[in-house]
Protein backbone atom coordinates (compact mmCIF):
# COMPACT_ATOMS: atom_id res chain seq x y z
CA UNK A 1 0.00 0.00 0.00
CA UNK A 2 2.91 2.35 0.73
CA UNK A 3 3.73 4.46 -2.33
CA UNK A 4 0.26 4.06 -3.86
CA UNK A 5 -2.21 6.87 -4.42
CA UNK A 6 -5.77 7.40 -3.27
CA UNK A 7 -8.57 9.84 -4.04
CA UNK A 8 -10.49 11.60 -1.27
CA UNK A 9 -14.22 10.87 -1.30
CA UNK A 10 -15.20 13.83 0.90
CA UNK A 11 -13.50 16.61 2.91
CA UNK A 12 -11.45 16.00 6.07
CA UNK A 13 -10.39 18.87 8.32
CA UNK A 14 -7.58 16.98 10.06
CA UNK A 15 -8.71 18.18 13.50
CA UNK A 16 -9.46 14.67 14.79
CA UNK A 17 -5.79 13.67 14.70
CA UNK A 18 -2.88 15.45 16.36
CA UNK A 19 -1.02 15.33 13.05
CA UNK A 20 -4.00 15.28 10.70
CA UNK A 21 -3.76 15.90 6.96
CA UNK A 22 -6.55 18.18 5.71
CA UNK A 23 -7.96 17.87 2.22
CA UNK A 24 -11.07 18.45 0.13
CA UNK A 25 -13.16 15.98 -1.85
CA UNK A 26 -11.60 14.77 -5.10
CA UNK A 27 -7.96 15.39 -4.21
CA UNK A 28 -5.17 12.90 -4.96
CA UNK A 29 -3.12 11.80 -1.93
CA UNK A 30 0.05 9.72 -1.87
CA UNK A 31 -0.09 6.96 0.77
CA UNK A 32 3.08 6.91 2.89
CA UNK A 33 2.00 4.11 5.24
CA UNK A 34 -1.29 2.31 5.93
CA UNK A 35 -1.84 1.01 9.46
CA UNK A 36 -4.42 -1.72 10.27
CA UNK A 37 -6.25 0.54 12.74
CA UNK A 38 -7.88 2.56 9.94
CA UNK A 39 -5.56 5.60 10.00
CA UNK A 40 -3.21 6.14 7.07
CA UNK A 41 -0.32 8.53 6.69
CA UNK A 42 -0.32 10.47 3.44
CA UNK A 43 1.32 13.32 1.58
CA UNK A 44 -0.34 16.09 -0.42
CA UNK A 45 1.08 19.34 -1.78
CA UNK A 46 4.24 18.85 0.29
CA UNK A 47 2.29 18.40 3.55
CA UNK A 48 2.31 15.08 5.41
CA UNK A 49 -0.21 13.86 8.00
CA UNK A 50 -2.76 11.23 9.03
CA UNK A 51 -6.31 10.69 7.80
CA UNK A 52 -9.03 7.97 8.12
CA UNK A 53 -8.85 5.35 5.38
CA UNK A 54 -12.67 5.35 5.07
CA UNK A 55 -12.48 8.86 3.59
CA UNK A 56 -10.51 7.79 0.52
CA UNK A 57 -10.55 5.31 -2.34
CA UNK A 58 -7.34 3.62 -3.43
CA UNK A 59 -6.59 4.24 -7.09
CA UNK A 60 -5.15 1.87 -9.64
CA UNK A 61 -2.08 3.14 -11.46
CA UNK A 62 -4.17 3.57 -14.60
CA UNK A 63 -6.60 5.83 -12.69
CA UNK A 64 -3.97 8.31 -11.57
CA UNK A 65 -3.60 11.23 -13.98
CA UNK A 66 -0.12 11.23 -15.46
CA UNK A 67 0.24 14.94 -14.77
CA UNK A 68 -0.28 14.34 -11.02
CA UNK A 69 2.73 12.04 -10.99
CA UNK A 70 5.05 13.84 -13.39
CA UNK A 71 4.02 17.50 -13.11
CA UNK A 72 2.88 18.67 -9.64
CA UNK A 73 0.73 21.76 -9.35
CA UNK A 74 2.57 25.08 -9.13
CA UNK A 75 2.59 26.94 -5.80
CA UNK A 76 -0.72 28.39 -4.53
CA UNK A 77 -2.79 26.19 -6.87
CA UNK A 78 -5.20 23.53 -5.57
CA UNK A 79 -7.32 20.97 -7.36
CA UNK A 80 -11.00 20.34 -6.49
CA UNK A 81 -13.74 18.12 -7.86
CA UNK A 82 -17.05 19.46 -9.12
CA UNK A 83 -20.29 17.60 -8.22
CA UNK A 84 -20.28 16.20 -11.77
CA UNK A 85 -16.86 14.63 -11.12
CA UNK A 86 -14.90 17.14 -13.23
CA UNK A 87 -11.68 18.65 -11.90
CA UNK A 88 -11.17 22.39 -11.55
CA UNK A 89 -8.27 24.41 -10.18
CA UNK A 90 -8.18 27.43 -7.86
CA UNK A 91 -5.37 29.86 -7.22
CA UNK A 92 -5.51 30.55 -3.47
CA UNK A 93 -3.67 33.85 -3.92
CA UNK A 94 -5.91 35.67 -6.40
CA UNK A 95 -8.88 33.23 -6.44
CA UNK A 96 -8.50 32.65 -10.18
CA UNK A 97 -10.41 29.50 -11.19
CA UNK A 98 -9.96 27.35 -14.28
CA UNK A 99 -10.96 24.02 -15.78
CA UNK A 100 -7.52 23.74 -17.42
CA UNK A 101 -4.73 22.28 -15.32
CA UNK A 102 -2.17 25.03 -14.60
CA UNK A 103 1.38 24.30 -15.62
CA UNK A 104 4.51 25.07 -13.68
CA UNK A 105 5.23 27.95 -16.06
CA UNK A 106 4.52 31.40 -14.59
CA UNK A 107 1.41 33.27 -15.60
CA UNK A 108 -2.32 32.89 -15.28
CA UNK A 109 -3.91 29.83 -16.93
CA UNK A 110 -6.21 30.40 -19.84
CA UNK A 111 -9.88 29.46 -20.05
CA UNK A 112 -10.62 30.64 -16.54
CA UNK A 113 -14.21 30.69 -15.47
CA UNK A 114 -16.33 32.17 -12.76
CA UNK A 115 -18.32 30.01 -10.38
CA UNK A 116 -21.47 31.84 -11.33
CA UNK A 117 -21.96 30.07 -14.64
CA UNK A 118 -19.72 27.02 -14.33
CA UNK A 119 -20.60 25.17 -11.13
CA UNK A 120 -24.07 24.21 -9.86
CA UNK A 121 -25.56 26.17 -7.01
CA UNK A 122 -26.04 24.61 -3.57
CA UNK A 123 -28.33 26.42 -1.13
CA UNK A 124 -28.29 29.41 -3.45
CA UNK A 125 -24.50 29.68 -3.59
CA UNK A 126 -21.91 27.80 -5.60
CA UNK A 127 -19.83 24.95 -4.28
CA UNK A 128 -17.64 22.25 -5.77
CA UNK A 129 -17.71 19.90 -2.82
CA UNK A 130 -15.13 22.13 -1.15
CA UNK A 131 -15.19 25.32 0.95
CA UNK A 132 -16.45 28.28 -1.00
CA UNK A 133 -13.72 30.24 -2.76
CA UNK A 134 -13.87 34.02 -2.60
CA UNK A 135 -14.17 34.79 -6.29
CA UNK A 136 -15.99 37.70 -7.87
CA UNK A 137 -19.71 36.91 -7.89
CA UNK A 138 -22.55 38.80 -9.41
CA UNK A 139 -24.84 39.87 -6.57
CA UNK A 140 -27.83 38.71 -8.58
CA UNK A 141 -26.49 35.14 -8.61
CA UNK A 142 -26.62 35.08 -4.81
CA UNK A 143 -30.28 35.96 -4.48
CA UNK A 144 -31.93 32.68 -3.61
CA UNK A 145 -35.22 31.68 -5.12
CA UNK A 146 -37.66 30.71 -2.40
CA UNK A 147 -38.84 27.16 -1.69
CA UNK A 148 -36.09 25.40 -3.64
CA UNK A 149 -34.12 23.74 -0.84
CA UNK A 150 -35.58 21.13 1.54
CA UNK A 151 -34.44 20.85 5.12
CA UNK A 152 -32.86 17.65 6.45
CA UNK A 153 -31.84 17.40 10.12
CA UNK A 154 -32.59 21.13 10.37
CA UNK A 155 -29.97 21.76 7.67
CA UNK A 156 -30.62 22.94 4.13
CA UNK A 157 -29.65 20.80 1.18
CA UNK A 158 -29.95 21.41 -2.56
CA UNK A 159 -33.17 20.38 -4.21
CA UNK A 160 -32.97 16.73 -5.36
CA UNK A 161 -34.34 17.79 -8.74
CA UNK A 162 -31.36 20.04 -9.49
CA UNK A 163 -28.48 18.39 -7.63
CA UNK A 164 -26.25 15.69 -9.17
CA UNK A 165 -26.83 12.11 -8.08
CA UNK A 166 -24.94 11.34 -4.88
CA UNK A 167 -22.77 8.24 -4.59
CA UNK A 168 -22.96 6.09 -1.46
CA UNK A 169 -19.94 6.36 0.81
CA UNK A 170 -19.85 2.58 1.31
CA UNK A 171 -21.74 1.00 -1.60
CA UNK A 172 -23.38 -2.44 -1.16
CA UNK A 173 -22.62 -2.46 2.60
CA UNK A 174 -25.82 -0.84 3.94
CA UNK A 175 -23.64 1.20 6.24
CA UNK A 176 -24.96 3.54 8.93
CA UNK A 177 -23.05 6.43 7.33
CA UNK A 178 -25.20 6.29 4.17
CA UNK A 179 -28.80 5.92 5.33
CA UNK A 180 -29.44 8.15 8.37
CA UNK A 181 -29.15 11.71 7.09
CA UNK A 182 -32.88 12.53 6.91
CA UNK A 183 -35.44 13.03 9.66
CA UNK A 184 -38.01 10.39 10.56
CA UNK A 185 -41.51 10.84 11.95
CA UNK A 186 -41.87 10.02 15.61
CA UNK A 187 -43.96 6.81 16.04
CA UNK A 188 -46.14 8.72 18.53
CA UNK A 189 -46.76 11.39 15.89
CA UNK A 190 -45.36 14.15 18.10
CA UNK A 191 -42.88 15.41 15.52
CA UNK A 192 -39.69 14.21 13.89
CA UNK A 193 -36.48 12.68 15.16
CA UNK A 194 -33.16 12.94 13.39
CA UNK A 195 -31.45 10.02 11.72
CA UNK A 196 -28.66 10.20 14.27
CA UNK A 197 -31.19 9.85 17.11
CA UNK A 198 -32.50 6.71 15.38
CA UNK A 199 -28.96 5.30 15.49
CA UNK A 200 -28.61 6.18 19.17
CA UNK A 201 -31.94 4.54 19.99
CA UNK A 202 -30.74 1.40 18.23
CA UNK A 203 -27.58 1.38 20.38
CA UNK A 204 -29.49 1.94 23.62
CA UNK A 205 -32.04 -0.73 22.71
CA UNK A 206 -29.16 -3.14 22.11
CA UNK A 207 -27.79 -2.33 25.56
CA UNK A 208 -31.22 -3.01 27.08
CA UNK A 209 -31.49 -6.33 25.23
CA UNK A 210 -28.07 -7.25 26.58
CA UNK A 211 -29.24 -6.43 30.12
CA UNK A 212 -32.37 -8.59 29.68
CA UNK A 213 -30.23 -11.46 28.42
CA UNK A 214 -28.17 -11.16 31.61
CA UNK A 215 -31.41 -11.35 33.65
CA UNK A 216 -32.43 -14.46 31.71
CA UNK A 217 -29.09 -16.12 32.47
CA UNK A 218 -29.49 -15.14 36.14
CA UNK A 219 -32.83 -16.99 36.27
CA UNK A 220 -31.18 -20.00 34.62
CA UNK A 221 -28.47 -19.90 37.28
CA UNK A 222 -31.11 -19.89 40.04
CA UNK A 223 -32.75 -22.94 38.51
CA UNK A 224 -29.41 -24.76 38.35
CA UNK A 225 -28.55 -23.85 41.95
CA UNK A 226 -31.96 -24.96 43.22
CA UNK A 227 -31.77 -28.17 41.20
CA UNK A 228 -28.28 -28.93 42.56
CA UNK A 229 -29.48 -28.30 46.11
CA UNK A 230 -32.43 -30.67 45.71
CA UNK A 231 -30.30 -33.37 44.11
CA UNK A 232 -27.77 -33.20 46.93
CA UNK A 233 -30.54 -33.39 49.52
CA UNK A 234 -32.15 -36.35 47.77
CA UNK A 235 -28.88 -38.25 47.57
CA UNK A 236 -28.58 -38.15 51.38
CA UNK A 237 -32.02 -39.62 52.11
CA UNK A 238 -31.49 -43.14 53.61
CA UNK A 239 -34.33 -44.78 51.71
CA UNK A 240 -33.72 -48.37 50.61
CA UNK A 241 -30.25 -48.18 52.13
CA UNK A 242 -30.54 -51.75 53.45
CA UNK A 243 -30.80 -53.27 49.98
CA UNK A 244 -28.05 -55.87 49.58
CA UNK A 245 -26.15 -57.69 46.87
CA UNK A 246 -25.51 -56.46 43.36
CA UNK A 247 -28.84 -54.64 43.35
CA UNK A 248 -27.79 -52.85 46.55
CA UNK A 249 -24.53 -51.80 44.92
CA UNK A 250 -26.41 -50.43 41.90
CA UNK A 251 -28.83 -48.55 44.16
CA UNK A 252 -25.98 -47.05 46.19
CA UNK A 253 -24.23 -45.96 42.95
CA UNK A 254 -27.42 -44.36 41.71
CA UNK A 255 -27.68 -42.30 44.92
CA UNK A 256 -24.01 -41.33 44.63
CA UNK A 257 -24.59 -40.26 41.02
CA UNK A 258 -27.19 -37.77 42.30
CA UNK A 259 -24.56 -36.14 44.50
CA UNK A 260 -22.12 -36.07 41.57
CA UNK A 261 -24.78 -34.60 39.31
CA UNK A 262 -25.58 -31.96 41.94
CA UNK A 263 -21.91 -30.93 41.97
CA UNK A 264 -21.86 -30.75 38.16
CA UNK A 265 -24.90 -28.45 38.07
CA UNK A 266 -23.41 -26.30 40.82
CA UNK A 267 -20.23 -25.88 38.78
CA UNK A 268 -22.34 -25.19 35.68
CA UNK A 269 -24.22 -22.38 37.47
CA UNK A 270 -20.92 -20.92 38.74
CA UNK A 271 -19.44 -20.86 35.22
CA UNK A 272 -22.64 -19.34 33.83
CA UNK A 273 -22.29 -16.52 36.31
CA UNK A 274 -18.59 -15.80 35.66
CA UNK A 275 -18.39 -16.55 31.91
CA UNK A 276 -21.81 -15.40 30.61
CA UNK A 277 -23.83 -13.27 33.03
CA UNK A 278 -20.99 -11.10 34.33
CA UNK A 279 -19.65 -10.18 30.84
CA UNK A 280 -23.18 -9.21 29.78
CA UNK A 281 -23.53 -6.89 32.78
CA UNK A 282 -20.05 -5.33 32.66
CA UNK A 283 -19.71 -4.88 28.86
CA UNK A 284 -19.67 -1.09 28.31
CA UNK A 285 -20.90 -0.10 31.76
CA UNK A 286 -20.80 3.62 30.81
CA UNK A 287 -22.40 3.02 27.42
CA UNK A 288 -25.48 5.17 28.05
CA UNK A 289 -23.32 8.06 29.26
CA UNK A 290 -21.08 7.79 26.19
CA UNK A 291 -24.10 7.79 23.86
CA UNK A 292 -25.47 10.90 25.55
CA UNK A 293 -22.14 12.64 25.03
CA UNK A 294 -22.15 11.77 21.31
CA UNK A 295 -25.73 13.00 20.98
CA UNK A 296 -24.86 16.36 22.56
CA UNK A 297 -21.80 16.71 20.31
CA UNK A 298 -23.71 16.14 17.07
CA UNK A 299 -26.63 18.28 18.29
CA UNK A 300 -24.26 21.18 19.03
CA UNK A 301 -22.78 20.97 15.53
CA UNK A 302 -26.26 20.87 14.00
CA UNK A 303 -27.34 23.85 16.13
CA UNK A 304 -24.28 25.78 15.00
CA UNK A 305 -25.15 25.07 11.37
CA UNK A 306 -28.73 26.21 11.84
CA UNK A 307 -27.51 29.47 13.35
CA UNK A 308 -25.06 30.08 10.55
CA UNK A 309 -27.64 29.28 7.92
CA UNK A 310 -29.97 31.79 9.54
CA UNK A 311 -27.13 34.33 9.25
CA UNK A 312 -26.79 33.48 5.56
CA UNK A 313 -30.52 34.05 5.02
CA UNK A 314 -30.37 37.35 6.89
CA UNK A 315 -27.37 38.50 4.84
CA UNK A 316 -29.10 37.36 1.64
CA UNK A 317 -32.16 39.45 2.49
CA UNK A 318 -29.97 42.43 3.35
CA UNK A 319 -28.23 42.14 -0.02
CA UNK A 320 -31.58 42.00 -1.80
CA UNK A 321 -32.75 45.12 0.03
CA UNK A 322 -29.54 46.95 -0.88
CA UNK A 323 -29.93 45.94 -4.51
CA UNK A 324 -33.48 47.27 -4.59
CA UNK A 325 -32.29 50.51 -3.03
CA UNK A 326 -29.53 50.78 -5.64
CA UNK A 327 -32.01 50.13 -8.46
CA UNK A 328 -34.32 52.81 -7.07
CA UNK A 329 -31.51 55.36 -6.88
CA UNK A 330 -30.46 54.48 -10.43
CA UNK A 331 -34.00 55.07 -11.69
CA UNK A 332 -34.07 58.41 -9.91
CA UNK A 333 -30.80 59.31 -11.60
CA UNK A 334 -32.30 58.60 -15.01
CA UNK A 335 -35.20 60.91 -14.23
CA UNK A 336 -33.25 63.79 -12.74
CA UNK A 337 -29.55 64.40 -12.69
CA UNK A 338 -28.12 66.02 -9.59
CA UNK A 339 -24.98 65.76 -7.45
CA UNK A 340 -27.01 64.52 -4.50
CA UNK A 341 -28.49 61.60 -6.48
CA UNK A 342 -25.04 60.60 -7.74
CA UNK A 343 -23.71 60.64 -4.18
CA UNK A 344 -26.67 58.52 -3.04
CA UNK A 345 -25.93 56.00 -5.79
CA UNK A 346 -22.28 55.75 -4.72
CA UNK A 347 -23.37 55.21 -1.15
CA UNK A 348 -25.93 52.58 -2.23
CA UNK A 349 -23.25 50.80 -4.25
CA UNK A 350 -20.93 50.74 -1.24
CA UNK A 351 -23.70 49.32 0.93
CA UNK A 352 -24.54 46.72 -1.71
CA UNK A 353 -20.90 45.70 -1.99
CA UNK A 354 -20.63 45.49 1.80
CA UNK A 355 -23.80 43.37 1.93
CA UNK A 356 -22.35 41.07 -0.71
CA UNK A 357 -19.14 40.71 1.30
CA UNK A 358 -21.16 39.98 4.45
CA UNK A 359 -23.13 37.32 2.57
CA UNK A 360 -19.94 35.68 1.29
CA UNK A 361 -18.51 35.63 4.80
CA UNK A 362 -21.69 34.04 6.21
CA UNK A 363 -21.73 31.52 3.38
CA UNK A 364 -18.12 30.61 4.08
CA UNK A 365 -18.85 30.08 7.80
CA UNK A 366 -21.89 27.99 6.92
CA UNK A 367 -19.85 25.84 4.54
CA UNK A 368 -17.25 25.24 7.22
CA UNK A 369 -19.95 24.19 9.71
CA UNK A 370 -21.64 21.93 7.18
CA UNK A 371 -18.32 20.28 6.30
CA UNK A 372 -17.55 19.72 9.99
CA UNK A 373 -21.02 18.32 10.69
CA UNK A 374 -20.81 15.99 7.69
CA UNK A 375 -17.38 14.77 8.78
CA UNK A 376 -18.52 14.14 12.37
CA UNK A 377 -21.73 12.44 11.24
CA UNK A 378 -19.82 10.00 9.03
CA UNK A 379 -17.11 9.32 11.61
CA UNK A 380 -19.54 8.88 14.50
CA UNK A 381 -22.06 6.74 12.59
CA UNK A 382 -19.25 4.43 11.48
CA UNK A 383 -18.12 4.20 15.12
CA UNK A 384 -21.68 3.32 16.19
CA UNK A 385 -21.75 0.72 13.44
CA UNK A 386 -18.49 -0.77 14.77
CA UNK A 387 -19.84 -0.77 18.35
CA UNK A 388 -22.99 -2.61 17.25
CA UNK A 389 -20.96 -5.26 15.41
CA UNK A 390 -18.76 -5.64 18.49
CA UNK A 391 -21.79 -5.97 20.79
CA UNK A 392 -23.46 -8.63 18.63
CA UNK A 393 -20.19 -10.57 18.33
CA UNK A 394 -19.67 -10.43 22.11
CA UNK A 395 -23.17 -11.78 22.77
CA UNK A 396 -22.73 -14.48 20.13
CA UNK A 397 -19.45 -15.66 21.67
CA UNK A 398 -20.87 -15.85 25.20
CA UNK A 399 -24.03 -17.63 24.06
CA UNK A 400 -21.76 -20.13 22.31
CA UNK A 401 -19.96 -20.50 25.65
CA UNK A 402 -23.33 -21.16 27.27
CA UNK A 403 -24.14 -23.96 24.83
CA UNK A 404 -20.64 -25.40 25.28
CA UNK A 405 -21.06 -25.47 29.06
CA UNK A 406 -24.47 -27.05 28.63
CA UNK A 407 -23.07 -29.80 26.40
CA UNK A 408 -20.25 -30.38 28.86
CA UNK A 409 -22.78 -30.69 31.68
CA UNK A 410 -24.86 -33.18 29.72
CA UNK A 411 -21.77 -35.18 28.85
CA UNK A 412 -20.63 -35.19 32.47
CA UNK A 413 -24.09 -36.22 33.64
CA UNK A 414 -24.02 -38.98 31.08
CA UNK A 415 -20.62 -40.12 32.34
CA UNK A 416 -21.90 -40.22 35.94
CA UNK A 417 -24.78 -42.44 34.83
CA UNK A 418 -22.59 -44.86 32.92
CA UNK A 419 -21.45 -46.75 36.11
CA UNK A 420 -25.09 -47.04 37.14
CA UNK A 421 -25.97 -48.49 33.72
CA UNK A 422 -23.09 -50.91 33.92
CA UNK A 423 -24.07 -52.09 37.40
CA UNK A 424 -27.70 -52.49 36.39
CA UNK A 425 -26.54 -54.70 33.54
CA UNK A 426 -24.68 -56.85 36.08
CA UNK A 427 -27.57 -57.36 38.47
CA UNK A 428 -27.77 -61.22 38.90
CA UNK A 429 -30.60 -62.53 41.08
CA UNK A 430 -29.00 -66.00 41.15
CA UNK A 431 -25.67 -64.70 42.35
CA UNK A 432 -27.36 -62.46 44.89
CA UNK A 433 -29.29 -65.44 46.21
CA UNK A 434 -26.12 -67.52 46.52
CA UNK A 435 -24.28 -64.74 48.35
CA UNK A 436 -27.12 -64.17 50.72
CA UNK A 437 -27.56 -67.86 51.43
CA UNK A 438 -23.86 -68.30 52.12
CA UNK A 439 -23.90 -65.47 54.62
CA UNK A 440 -27.16 -66.27 56.32
CA UNK A 441 -27.57 -70.05 56.18
CA UNK A 442 -28.41 -71.78 59.49
CA UNK A 443 -27.86 -75.43 58.65
CA UNK A 444 -28.15 -77.96 55.90
CA UNK A 445 -29.66 -81.00 57.76
CA UNK A 446 -33.27 -81.47 56.89
CA UNK A 447 -35.82 -83.47 59.02
CA UNK A 448 -36.64 -87.00 57.82
CA UNK A 449 -39.38 -89.50 58.49
CA UNK A 450 -39.07 -91.73 61.58
CA UNK A 451 -38.97 -95.37 60.79
CA UNK A 452 -39.97 -98.18 63.35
Amino acid sequence: MSGSHCKSLYPFSGEQHQQGLSFEAGEIIKVVQALPGGWWEGEKDGARGWFPSSYVQVLEVSQIPVEDLKDPLPPHWKCYMSPQGRRYYVNTTNNETTWERPSSAPGTPKNSFRHKNSLPAVNGFHSGGSPLHHVEHSHNSLVRKSNTEPQINCVTFPSPACMPEQQLLKPSEWSYCDYFWADKKDPQGNGCITGFEVLLQKQLKGKQMQKEMAEFIRERIKIEEEYAKNLSKLSQIPLASQEEGTLGEAWAQLKKSLADEAEVHLKFSSKLQSEVEKPFLTFRENFKKDMKRLDHHIADLRKQMVGRYAAVEKARKALSDRQKELELKTQQLEIKLSNKIEEDIKKARRKSTQAGDDLMRCVDLYNQSQSKWFEEMVTTSLELERLEVERVEMIRQHLCQYTTLRHETDMFNQSTMEPVDQLLQCVDPTKDRETWVRENKTGEIRPVDIEI
